[in-house]
C-alpha cells in the first residue's frame, strides 16, 4: 500500500520538529483540543519520524511497502514477546494516526474508510495504555482523543499543502467535519461561502 499525493517539495522551516510543533499547536488551538505537553511531543516525534520514508514504509520482498492495518494488528496479537507486542501495537497506532490525519482524503478511495482507521488507531493506543511499562498517560490520551488529534492533523496537512487540485474539496470536507476556521477562510478566499444545510447535520458532533 502506497500513500498517494505526498508533497514533492520539502517545507522550509528551521527544522521539522519546529515546523510540526508550531503547526500542531495552532491546529490544536483552532480545534479547541486540550492536551498534555507530553502527548503533543509524542505526536510531533511521530510526524518527524514518518517524514522519512524508510521509517514509514517497511522492507518487503517487493521493495518498500506499508502493511495493511489488519496485518500490523495480526503481528501484534501473535507477537512472541511483550516487547514485540508493544512495538507492533505502537506502530499500529502511529501509522493509523499518520494516515488518517495527513492523508484522510485518500481514504475515500480505499476499501476501508476513516472510521476503520479511527477504530484501529484508538484501539491500539488503548491497549498500550493498559499494558505499557511507561508512557501510559500519553497512550491513554491518544486513545481517548484519537479522532480529535486526527482532525487537528488534517487541518495541519491542509495548511501546509494548499497547492493540490483536491484542496478545495479537502477544505470543505474538513470544514463540514470540524468547523475549522482555517478551512473556512481558505474556502472564502476561493470564492466559496461555507454554509450548513440539513443534509450536512450528520457531520456535526
Amino acid at each position: 500500500m502506497k500513500i498517494p499525493d505526498q508533497p514533492q517539495q520539502v517545507v522550509q522551516a528551521e527544522n521539522l520538529d519546529h515546523f510540526f510543533s508550531r503547526e500542531l499547536e495552532g491546529a490544536l488551538h483552532n480545534q479547541r483540543v486540550e492536551t498534555s505537553q507530553a502527548t503533543a511531543r509524542y505526536i510531533v516525534r511521530t510526524l518527524c519520524r514518518f517524514s522519512r520514508s524508510e521509517r514509514f514504509y517497511e522492507s518487503t520482498g517487493s521493495g518498500q511497502d506499508l502493511k495493511p492495518l489488519a496485518m500490523i494488528y495480526a503481528d501484534a496479537v501473535n507477537s512472541p514477546t511483550p516487547r514485540q507486542r508493544h512495538r507492533s501495537f505502537r506502530r499500529l497506532g502511529d501509522v493509523a494516526l499518520f494516515i488518517a490525519g495527513l492523508f484522510s482524503h485518500s481514504l475515500n478511495r480505499k476499501p476501508v474508510g476513516l472510521d476503520y482507521y479511527l477504530a484501529m488507531g484508538g484501539g491500539a493506543y488503548a491497549h498500550l495504555s493498559a499494558s505499557a511499562l511507561s508512557g501510559r498517560d500519553v497512550f491513554a490520551e491518544l486513545s481517548e482523543k484519537f479522532e480529535a488529534f486526527v482532525n487537528a492533523l488534517a487541518e495541519l496537512s491542509i495548511d501546509a499543502n494548499f497547492n493540490r487540485t483536491s484542496d478545495l474539496l479537502e477544505n470543505y470536507d474538513l470544514w463540514l467535519r470540524t468547523g475549522s476556521k482555517r478551512a473556512s477562510r481558505r474556502l472564502l478566499r476561493a470564492g466559496i461561502q461555507p454554509t450548513w444545510s440539513a443534509t450536512d447535520s450528520h457531520y456535526r458532533h
